[in-house]
This record gives structure tokens, sequence and C-alpha cells, in this order.
């Protein structure tokens, strides 16, 4: 009815034994006991890590009016004669705007939390959405309203024009607007654009997940016929003149029926927050945690950043082994150990590092290594471009220019 995903619920109740009862039969949703003593609970809140959020945006200040909507919407669709003539009484505005700066941390936002209707789930920080900018890539938000109100930034577009062809890096909508035809009307713009530019197809990836059904569904149903299976997904070459007449069909739609009962799901990993604000509320205890674990065993293939650098990951991971090109979240990183490595670095190196530095879905022990480097360097930015440009040099030349500065 809010469409709200259970992963997003989060229940605090003095009963242990209720708590326990959702997480065994909703395990995606998170139950929280309050402790037994009651001049404990206003330190035990402070510290649930879940109630915290590094960036609110402005969608985030207006979501209990998103929530009222979602309600008006649905009673509404209830009382409708079809799904047709409801659809068509929507006065659907759908806005396309270029990716500002104000729009960056929403436009990243999305793509941490989209995983329904999302292509292919990568997740970007806002630097990422930069560097794609600068690369060429066009980002684009868009805005979604309707007779109900205004939803708000509710999805992200990455494209660009290669050959002859519109390509499709991203596209993905807030599960709030699906079900009314806006994913329709964004393909079929595209496709109406190509043509403009003289183009004469739109692609479009999709990386297969647990979770992206509707999006390869929506896929398959308006490009079925130019499907091509690939490692990990499907690639879809629609035709830009076919794209660009696209409507949505109401009565194609496949509703579940409303008797349906949830299925059990299996909940993702996460951090214990009920261990956490428990046990870990102070500096001290964290500390006391981490240091707890197994000692570094060095690779000497590393350089020293990468080295000193592995041994604060094998001291907050505990794992007495870790390689240059291991992910620190695909080894049990999450936000607690993202403040404590930010910490530990600024103790070893003397280098403050941004949350964007370290919040990346691709970050490796290297990666991050580079970026301390580039700190202490001075211009993170100056130093990646010299990096960049040694890269693209061949060896030979690369000797040649030792050669003279060693003179």
């Amino acid at each position: 009815e809010l469409s709200i995903g259970v992963d997003s619920v989060v229940l605090v109740d003095d009963n242990p034994k209720e708590c326990a009862e959702v997480s065994e039969s909703v395990p995606e949703a998170l139950a929280l006991a309050l402790p037994e003593h009651e001049e404990n609970i206003p330190a035990f809140l402070r510290h649930v890590w879940a109630f915290d959020h590094v960036v609110v945006t402005e969608e985030d200040r207006h979501r209990n009016a998103y929530y009222t909507q979602a309600q008006e919407f649905g009673r509404e669709l209830k009382r409708a004669a079809s799904l047709e003539h409801f659809v068509g009484s929507l006065d659907l505005r759908i806005t396309f705007e270029e990716l500002r700066t104000e729009t960056l941390p929403r436009a990243s936002q999305l793509t941490q939390r989209t995983n329904q209707f999302n292509f292919t789930t990568v997740r970007r920080t806002e630097q990422d959405l930069r560097t794609l900018g600068e690369r060429g890539w066009e980002c684009r938000t868009v805005r979604v309203s309707d007779r109900f109100g205004d939803y708000g930034i509710t999805g992200l577009l990455i494209v660009r024009a290669a050959g002859e062809v519109l390509e499709i890096d991203t596209f993905l909508l807030s599960c709030r607007v699906l079900g009314r035809g806006v994913e329709h009307q964004v393909m079929a713009r595209l496709g109406s654009e190509a043509l403009e530019r003289g183009l004469t197809a739109v692609s479009a990836r999709l990386e297969t997940t647990k979770r992206n059904e509707p999006a390869r569904q929506f896929l398959h149903d308006i490009g079925g016929a130019y499907e091509q299976a690939v490692d990990g997904g499907f690639i879809y070459v629609l035709p830009a003149r076919e794209l660009s007449g696209l409507t949505f069909k109401p009565s194609a739609v496949k509703l579940p029926p409303s008797s349906e009962k949830p299925k059990k799901t299996v909940a993702r990993k996460r951090p214990d927050y009920q261990e956490i604000a428990s046990t870990l509320a102070s500096a001290e205890d964290i500390l006391r945690e981490v240091r707890a674990g197994t000692s570094h065993i060095a690779d000497p293939s590393m350089t020293e950043t990468e080295s000193r650098l592995a041994a604060i990951w094998s001291e907050l991971l505990k794992r007495p082994s870790i390689r240059a090109t291991d992910n620190f979240f695909d080894l049990g990183g999450h936000s607690l150990l993202v403040v404590l490595l930010i910490v530990r670095v600024r103790e070893l190196f003397g280098v403050d590092l941004a949350i964007d530095d370290v919040y990346s879905a691709n970050l490796t022990l290297r990666g991050l290594a580079q970026k301390i480097e580039a700190y202490q360097l001075g211009d993170p930015a100056a130093f990646e471009a010299i990096l960049k440009e040694l890269e693209a040099l061949p060896d030979e030349e690369i000797e040649r220019l030792l050669a003279e500065e060693l003179r």
C-alpha cells in the first residue's frame, strides 16, 4: 500500500519474543529489542546505525508526503472502473533534467537504493557520476508528477551516442512510480531523441540480479525480438523508430492476486545492529573489538602504502591475508567499518579520506592506496591524470623518461 520494501522496515519493541518472531517470519525487516532497563534505552537508540544517514536529500525530507500519495493512489486505483481508465486520468508528467551539483546526492542515492527497476544495479558515488559526465556520458534525472502530486526525482538515465546507436548505461526508476507507464514514456522519448540525432537504434544492457526481475520483464516485453543473451544478462538493440512509438497498455499488466501471502525471504548479510547498539557504544569498546582479530600476513609484491593499508584492512576485517585486488565490501566491510577505516587511515597516513572515497562498490585495496598517495601529493585529480598519462605511454618511452630523470 505504501510502496515500501520490507527491507526498509525497522521494528523497535520492548518484547524480545515478538522481535524474534518478526526476524524469523520476515528476515529482511530489522527487529530491535530495547534494553531491559529503561535508563539504557536513550543510549541504545543513539547507537542504532540503521537510523544514521550520511546524506539526506530533498526527497528524503518529503518521504511522509510520498507515503500519503501512495495510499491515495492505491485507494483510487481500487475504486476505478478499469485500469485503463485510471491510468488515462493520471495526467502523468515526466521531466528530464541534466544532472546538476544540487541533484548529485539524490542521483547517487538512487543508484545505491534502487534494485527492482534497475537495468544494471551498478552503485555509484557522486564522484563516479561526475567522472561519467567528464567522459562524455549524459546524466539526467527523471522527475515524475501526476494528479496526486509531485514524486520528486525518482529516476536516473545515463546515455551517450556511440556510432549510430544511443547507448543506455543506466536506467532506473523508484518503485513509487512504476505501474503507470513511466518506463514506457521514458524509452519512447529515447527512441525519438535517437531519431532527432540521426541515430538508428537504442541499446540497453540488462545485468540479471536476484531483485531486478521487473526491469528484465519490461525489456523482454518491449524488445524480446531483439534480445541477445550475453554473460550475466542480455543486450537489447531496439530500432529507434519502433521504440519512439512505444505506449503503455494497462491491459497487458499482470497483477498478482491480492490474497497472495508474502513469500518467506532470506535477508541479505548486514551488520548486527542490535549488537552494535548494545555493546559497541563507545570508541574504547569498538577499538577493543576490532583489535581482537588476527595478525596481518604481509604480501611482498605490494607497495609500501598497499602493505600498510592491508594491515588496517586485516585488523578491521579480521582476515590474516589481504590481496591488492580484494574488495573491501566483498570481504565483509560495512558502514561501521568504513568509519573505522577512515579513522585508521588518518592515524597512519595523516590523510582525511572523504566518505565517497571509500563508499564505492568497486573499492579495492590498490585503488584506495592510490587515492591515499594522491592526497599525500596534495592534488588527487592531478595525480590520477599523471597516472593515466603514464599508462598510455609505451614502455620504451617510460624507460627513456626515467633515464633522463636519473642523469
